[in-house]
């Protein structure tokens, strides 16, 4: 249940500010690392703001959800919810400057396949990708620990679809006032949409407010008032404060999905060229820095496995010896 969730727990936001405050603290740890040699007029000119960040992020969560939409074999709508939902907690809390975005987006809907048991190989998946595929599969297994840490391994995600499911149901049997009630299903799949893939809704609403700000707004369009069925049938009993908070909150969600703007493709090819260059090379597989890196845990790892398997021969030697009473 969504109530006892750890998305209800550790990844839902108050709203806005609290979330652009987490976002703007990921920012400055990266500069403070990064940056620590320049003077102010320089990190200014050099790395993104929170702003920028933002906008870039936007950017490859419409690329992730168009990538979702055209994939084959066709992608249930959990698995677009789920790997948008990674990717925005994933951004929280880390900056796009320390890991490239459209890398850690493969990575969560890969993932999220796996966690909405929507089985396809990697090999399958990286197949609907243009490119250099061996390289893709690289990048998304050599990540894919890595977000499932960033996430604490919290991997559950309860999305609006199934809510949107059970209104619907709800109305074909409880709500009178509308005689075909599958006639709200189009505007209210594609509020759902844009509320995942255009907004932070996930972050701040329960998917129970977005199913119910999505039927509210389809009826709207299609001029039907829902309001006593809301209130006299699916939130009876509720208090009037409970009615009140409710009815905030859906207003507030439809605020965020109707103001959201388009992106400026000027301004986002002037961010992007801008994070080219100030991204953390560290974590770019194409960078010497990284591979230099990746070589030296690889030496690592063969040099403890020597000294393993050097202290498990003289192990073995040992006990040869004392069984034979050699001294």
């Amino acid at each position: 249940m969504f109530s006892t969730s750890t998305q209800r727990k550790y990844w839902t936001f108050s709203g806005e500010t609290e979330l652009a405050a987490t976002r703007s603290e990921a920012n400055s740890k990266f500069i403070q690392t990064h940056g620590s040699h320049m003077m102010e007029e320089q990190k200014l000119k050099h790395f993104l703001t929170p702003d920028e960040e933002r906008l870039i992020c936007r950017q490859i969560e419409h690329v992730l959800k168009e990538f979702c939409n055209i994939f084959q074999p066709p992608m249930p709508k959990c698995v677009l919810g789920t790997s948008i939902c990674y990717f925005k907690r994933f951004y929280a809390s880390t900056s796009a400057m320390d890991y490239y975005p459209k890398d850690i987006m493969l990575t969560c809907v890969y993932l999220a396949c796996k966690v909405e048991e929507f089985n396809v190989s990697i090999g399958q998946f990286v197949g609907n990708l243009k490119g250099d595929r061996e390289k893709f599969s690289n990048i998304i297994l050599t990540f894919e620990l890595l977000l499932m840490g960033k996430l604490h391994y919290h991997l559950t995600v309860h999305n609006p679809y199934r809510p949107l499911e059970g209104l619907l149901i709800d109305i074909k049997s409880r709500c009178k006032m509308i005689e075909d009630p599958e006639k709200l299903r189009g505007h209210a799949e594609a509020f759902v949409d844009k509320s995942v893939a255009l907004t932070d809704a996930c972050l701040i609403f329960s998917p129970s407010q977005i199913a119910l700000a999505a039927i509210l707004t389809s009826a709207a369009q299609v001029g039907k008032n829902m309001d006593s069925y809301v209130t006299g049938i699916l939130l009876q009993g509720a208090t009037k404060d409970e009615l009140e908070k409710t009815i905030y909150q859906i207003k507030r969600l439809k605020y965020m999905v109707k103001s959201q703007k388009p992106l400026e493709k000027e301004q986002v090819g002037r961010v992007q060229k801008k994070l080219l260059k100030c991204r953390n090379q560290d974590n770019n597989p194409d960078s010497e820095q990284y591979k230099r890196k990746l070589r030296e845990m690889l030496d690592d790892d063969e040099d403890q496995q020597t000294i393993k398997r050097t202290k498990i021969s003289e192990e073995e030697k040992r006990r040869d010896k004392e069984l034979l009473g050699v001294p």
